[in-house]
């Protein structure tokens, strides 16, 4: 993207990011709810690295500045609380895991949970959803881009490196097993 989006470039970002938004949060709330069964773990791995193209557009594109340099009230957002309960349950042998926050700051692990991760980009990106269903897509996308580097980047790109590290571990096993039986 340019310097200078026109007001169409920004529209169709918006538009593009809101899809990928929706997929993100509808994948969420059917793991939460049982429904990935014993494909949860591949489904979410597919659902944050889809969340996390669209948040590598948000980076790749010039700021997004308001005309106003104010960010209108969308009212409450949604309690995420049974989503991040419904993970929890579902994810229950894998939640925990550590992370470096900042590689470049952090010298120590840090423990966090994945259904918190998880919920926690869920509840980011809704609030700019909220903005972009009230046909205000530049405050969706300074919403979006503003929290993504501020906050959901960082814990979806964890989140991320959890779910490869327990689908590859397991696979990589898997393989390992069945080299040493041939």
């Amino acid at each position: 993207m340019s310097d200078a989006n026109s007001p169409q470039e920004w529209n169709t970002l918006a538009e593009r990011v809101a899809r990928h938004v929706e997929n993100y949060l509808n994948g969420l709330e059917a793991v939460a709810r049982g429904e990935g069964g014993p494909h949860a773990l591949p489904l979410l791995l597919l659902e944050v690295s889809q969340v996390i193209l669209a948040g590598a557009q948000l980076g790749a594109s010039a700021d997004v500045i308001l005309p106003d340099n104010w960010e209108p009230e969308v009212g409450e957002d949604p309690d995420l609380d049974t989503v991040r309960q419904g993970l929890a349950e579902r994810l229950v042998a894998v939640d925990e895991y550590a992370e470096v926050f900042d590689p470049y700051k952090d010298t120590e692990a840090t423990v966090y949970r994945l259904s918190d991760d998880l919920a926690d980009v869920a509840s980011d990106l809704v609030h700019g959803l909220r903005h972009y269903q009230h046909d205000r897509p530049l405050e969706a996308l300074w919403w979006w881009q503003y929290s993504y580097f501020n906050h959901w980047g960082n814990h979806a790109g964890a989140a991320l490196r959890a779910l490869h590290a327990v689908i590859a571990g397991a696979r990589l096993d898997v393989a390992e097993e069945a080299a040493a039986v041939t």
